[in-house]
């Protein structure tokens, strides 16, 4: 066997050990959740709320807040068998709990709320969703409403960066807001400037919280071999998941959750593995570049890049949980969102690929030796979260 193969296969079987010890504490996208709430003017001193509550968490929660187990083992059973027609029977069964849960923890200022109806139940992204409506009485309210979201806390011990995206028509003014534990509220009053800095910091943390898009960062950083090809690799990356960003965040293109977040773990492993692939080929001349533009593997590999960043772009639309019709309003905060993701990705980019370069200038086997050890770690991790994802699809 070739010196080169001995040399990756020694840094697959090496990072395959220390990425499956610490693939038990890597979080990504299951283990947050989304309330959506839509909140609607609803005549002289009322408000109409929707708020749509993942169902199987909102059983465990509210059991646990509440103390009602008869609820948790009807819910959960109701759960396990996937009737939805038994769901919103449990939790119609448990009424009083439920609401008292909510209503403790998601409020309308100065108004009071009942329930209007009944439980549904139905799926949304990929998994049920319990929706209840509620009327809010409002006779104080004077021009402006604030609205607050503290809905599965990370104290409750579930999940951890519970959102809630809030789309309003309320007081003559209409847009979406996003709330989470650094940001619990909002006004209907607030400056145009302060939703869209909301909607930066949400698109910002949503990458830095989302393990699975660095290491795809990461990938493409390592298996880049000039900066030319790194950058053409984040703006073709860049333009594939803004538009199917935006087409998914408006609502005109939908594909379920179960199908995306494996196409996205295939992703990661993929293009770590195509740097691996070019290693064992090349050994010392990987990161070999034509001194004008990018040879054929650059290009097939921009095209992959491409294709799986349009995926990518799903992921992101799927973690702001926003499917409205189009408005102007809701397309610039889509933009900021959009900027957020992008001034983070440009910064992990700035900052570790020039280092990746002093090194390779300075101990160019040391760079393979990195390069080769990140792209084995990440290839191991992408083909875990796919079985993993794939399987509990």
């Amino acid at each position: 066997m070739p010196r080169r193969v001995h040399y990756v296969v020694f840094i697959a079987i090496a990072a395959a050990f220390a990425v499956l010890n610490s693939a038990g504490s890597a979080l990504a996208h299951g283990f947050s959740s989304v309330v959506y709430a839509d909140v609607a003017g609803a005549g002289q001193g009322h408000v109409r709320t929707s708020l749509g509550l993942e169902y199987d968490l909102f059983i465990v929660s509210v059991a646990d807040s509440e103390k009602d187990d008869p609820l948790f083992r009807t819910g959960t059973d109701a759960f396990e068998s996937g009737d939805f027609a038994a769901q919103a029977a449990a939790l119609n069964a448990h009424k009083e709990s439920a609401l008292k849960y909510v209503s403790t923890r998601f409020s309308i200022a100065t108004c009071t709320p009942t329930q209007i109806g009944d439980y549904t139940v139905a799926e949304r992204d990929g998994v049920p969703y319990a929706t209840l409506l509620l009327d809010w009485n409002c006779p104080d309210a004077r021009g402006e409403h604030t609205v607050t979201s503290s809905l599965f806390p990370d104290g409750e011990g579930y999940v951890k960066g519970t959102k809630t995206i809030v789309t309003y028509k309320l007081d003559a003014r209409e847009g979406s807001a996003a709330l989470d534990a650094s940001r619990p509220s909002f006004s209907t009053g607030q400056a145009w400037y302060q939703r869209f800095w909301e909607f930066f910091q949400l698109g910002a943390e949503h990458l830095l919280g989302g393990i699975d898009h660095i290491l795809f960062l990461l990938a493409l950083i390592a298996g880049s071999r000039r900066l030319r090809e790194i950058v053409l690799a984040a703006t073709s990356f860049t333009l594939a998941h803004s538009v199917t960003f935006m087409l998914a965040a408006l609502g005109l293109v939908e594909v379920p959750a179960r199908v995306v977040e494996p196409i996205i773990a295939l992703s990661i492993a993929v293009v770590a593995a195509w740097y691996l692939y070019r290693l064992w080929r090349r050994g010392s001349h990987a990161t070999d570049l034509p001194d004008h533009g990018l040879d054929r593997a650059g290009w097939t590999r921009l095209a992959v890049v491409f294709c799986f960043g349009l995926v990518h772009g799903l992921g992101f639309a799927g973690a702001l949980g926003i499917d409205e019709a189009f408005s102007w309003t809701l397309l610039w905060s889509l933009l900021v969102f959009n900027i957020g993701i992008e001034v983070v990705q440009l910064s992990i980019i700035a900052v570790v690929f020039p280092l990746l370069i002093v090194l390779r200038r300075r101990s160019p086997k040391a760079g393979l030796w990195v390069t080769g050890l990140l792209a084995a770690g990440v290839t191991v991790m992408g083909v875990v979260w796919f079985i993993e994802r794939l399987v509990g699809a």
